[in-house]
């Protein structure tokens, strides 16, 4: 354990990743990126966005569990951000339909690959998890 800290240690402080890919970059813009799609609802709205779009109800019932307050907050500050388009239909009832703009689904990518990736290493973190709680 300890030779995997001082490997990622070293790369960490030489601003290059293992392949040799910088890594400098304003901390702002990626810090900003982060706090808006690591968040959790967020990153579930987008990826139950990428099978198209969804009225607020649909997704509500997608992502079983969030309020409709946190959703709603979620949503506007994907759309604030140019993540997801909000079209409103002039019908009666108002019908508002949320899907992924090219930047959303862009977004997507990244959040499918760390999902991948959870998915392979969870187990790892699952029997970390129950090491923990025996001690």
């Amino acid at each position: 354990m300890a030779r995997a800290s001082a490997a990622s240690a070293a790369w960490a402080s030489s601003g290059e990743t293992p392949a040799g890919i910088a890594t400098s970059r304003p901390p702002g813009r990626c810090r900003a990126l982060l706090d808006l799609l690591a968040n959790k609802w967020s990153a579930l709205a987008i990826g139950a966005l990428e099978g198209g779009p969804q009225r607020f109800g649909e997704l509500q019932r997608t992502l079983q569990g969030v309020s409709p307050k946190v959703l709603i907050q979620t949503l506007r500050r994907l759309e604030d951000f140019g993540i997801l388009d909000r079209t409103i239909y002039p019908a009666v009832p108002l019908h508002v339909e949320y899907s992924l703009t090219p930047l959303g689904q862009s977004a997507a990518i990244p959040l499918n690959a760390l999902c991948a990736w959870g998915t392979v290493v969870g187990p790892l973190f699952a029997v970390r998890g129950a090491d923990a709680e025996s001690d």
